[in-house]
């Protein structure tokens, strides 16, 4: 069973994306778009969830966040998943 998840978050309203990671999505997700009081997700909400990945450790899925958020993985956001939203 997957215990990580790495994910992308879209803001159509802004256009901007947000990629991180979480033990527990639902929970990260509400954080985005209710909870967080302070912070740079805050000033951008709503955020849809576009893209998920799951880790069985956090090792793996902070490897995976760093991925996607070089140059190289904001292109694979913009070019592969982006285009579907």
């Amino acid at each position: 069973m997957s215990n990580f998840v790495t994910y992308v978050l879209y803001s159509e309203k802004f256009g901007k994306i947000y990629i991180g990671y979480s033990e527990n999505l639902i929970s990260r997700i509400k954080s985005h778009n209710h909870f967080d009081n302070k912070g740079h997700t805050r000033k951008f909400r709503p955020w849809i969830v576009i893209y998920v990945e799951f880790f069985e450790t956090k090792k793996e899925a902070l490897k995976r966040e760093s991925e996607l958020k070089s140059a190289k993985g904001r292109d694979f956001i913009k070019s592969q998943i982006l285009p579907t939203y």
